[in-house]
């Protein structure tokens, strides 16, 4: 028999240890404010049904002020809608606890782009004594949605599946980073082989590393300084990085010393485009911000002038080759930062039949092998039809015939 009932997630009305499974899809942080939306149903529902079921439909309009949702209109700023958010969705997950047995689940849909909902869903999970023992990314958001039109929106929904952590062992740092190297390749594997990439495949290799880290009460630094669930994550990011990039250069003849051979600024272009695809998706400040952390970037110092990332508000996005033309110092450089800098330049003398800068570049860089591989990695991660992708075909396609300028092609 299927019961439902009208209440508070944050005062369930059951005993202590009464369910075997808890599974919920919770909102995120600002991601929808279903009470708003649903207000636009509910005053034609209390006409048609509201005298049958009248304790449903006693308000106006739906009940906002327990709403677990980060809306500053409606609490009093970011900062404190923010703490609000944190603090209900804490004690809901508090409650999952009480109500779970000792040896029960709890699945938790998560489906946000945004880094700062994720540090948020995770210290409240793991401050009410739940934590991650299997993460499954699930193909279930329409591509075609609203808020997914030219943004680096997932796909999938990551599935959480918690249990109540009954210990209160304190993780030493060190020895949990090197649990977190150990287990978190192994889950990637999983979802490399199960055809999860970009974006999705960020967010569900989270899991794996909270699974790691979650089971400690704490983790501390030899000085006793606690380690917060922001600084955990940004270091299972870096394996994340560092596996992605090692697979996408595999299948271009690379392998792990060639990933140890790239430039950070060339590495985080080549993760980006793997996660983000190409032209000018935008891309979230914060979750930009987290990728270039991973690789060893200083997003504000690359963001300045004309380089090869765009910030404008709260959105970020990398340029390719074609939107460079216009900047003249990059145009008329004769040494470059970076190899991506190198293959852009390269690619642009290219299409235009400029042989000079064409035949000085090639001398200096087609005996790199690194070169031709960043190339073709490039084109084989960016989609079907897109402006970069052909550009970069058709200059590989040409290596043959440029060949008189380099030694490599003769």
């Amino acid at each position: 028999m299927v019961k439902v009932l009208q209440g508070s997630a944050t005062k369930l009305p059951y005993p202590d240890n009464f369910f075997d499974a808890v599974i919920t899809d919770p909102p995120w942080c600002d991601n929808v404010n279903y009470s708003a939306l649903s207000d636009f149903f509910y005053v034609w529902l209390k006409r048609v049904v509201g005298d049958l079921y009248p304790e449903l439909f006693a308000t106006p309009l739906t009940p906002k002020s327990e709403e677990i949702v980060q809306d500053p209109n409606r609490h009093g700023g970011k900062e404190k809608a923010k703490a609000f958010f944190e603090q209900m969705l804490t004690q809901a997950f508090r409650e999952i606890y009480r109500v779970l047995k000792d040896d029960g689940i709890a699945v938790i849909v998560f489906a946000h782009t945004s880094v700062e909902a994720w540090e948020s869903a995770i210290k409240a999970l793991l401050d009410a004594d739940l934590y991650l023992t299997a993460s499954l990314p699930i193909h279930t958001e329409m591509e075609t949605r609203l808020l997914a039109r030219g943004t680096a929106a997932l796909a999938s929904s990551v599935y959480m599946v918690c249990r109540k952590r009954l210990g209160q062992e304190v993780g030493e740092y060190r020895k949990v980073i090197n649990e977190m190297q150990d287990a978190i390749p192994k889950s990637l594997e999983r979802f490399w082989d199960a055809g999860i990439s970009g974006a999705d495949f960020w967010q569900s290799s989270i899991g794996p590393a909270v699974a790691v880290f979650g089971r400690y009460k704490k983790v501390v630094k030899q000085d006793g300084t606690e380690v917060s669930v922001r600084e955990l994550l940004e270091e299972a990011r870096k394996i994340v990085a560092q596996y992605a990039l090692k697979r996408v250069l595999e299948k271009v003849g690379g392998d792990a010393y060639t990933v140890g051979g790239l430039d950070p600024l060339t590495r985080l272009y080549l993760v980006w485009r793997w996660t983000f695809g190409g032209g000018r998706t935008k891309v979230p400040f914060d979750a930009a911000l987290r990728v270039a952390r991973a690789e060893g970037v200083d997003l504000h110092d690359v963001a300045r002038g004309d380089g090869l990332v765009k910030v404008k508000g709260g959105d970020v996005w990398v340029i390719g080759p074609n939107e460079r033309k216009s900047d003249k110092k990059f145009m008329q450089a004769e040494r470059f930062a970076s190899l991506v800098d190198v293959l852009h330049r390269a690619v642009l003398a290219w299409q235009s039949g400029d042989e000079g800068i064409l035949q000085n570049l090639l001398t200096q860089y087609s005996g790199n092998d690194l070169f031709w591989q960043v190339a073709q990695a490039i084109a084989e991660v960016l989609p079907e039809g897109d402006e970069e992708r052909r550009l970069l075909h058709g200059f590989l396609a040409m290596r043959g015939k440029i060949g008189r300028f380099g030694g490599l092609f003769s």
